[in-house]
């Protein structure tokens, strides 16, 4: 992993096509924008987790009402 540290207003460059700005700095809370072409999905990690947990809890659901009418 590499750690950089950014100010307000500057950014870091991923390859040729992606930059990622330091838009705001406030107290515990930092707006980063990225800019990137739209054929790169750009999901935010606890988003992705949420959906994955909720797959998980509804697929046991599902397993546990198959049982129920066998």
């Amino acid at each position: 992993m590499l750690i950089v540290s950014r100010k307000e207003g500057e950014s870091v460059l991923i390859g040729e096509e992606i930059e990622v700005c330091i838009l705001e700095i406030g107290e515990g809370v930092i707006k980063v924008g990225i800019n990137a072409p739209k054929s790169i999905k750009i999901l935010r990690k606890e988003l992705i987790n949420e959906v994955r947990d909720e797959n998980i809890e509804s697929t046991k659901n599902i397993e546990e009402f198959i049982n129920k009418i066998k």
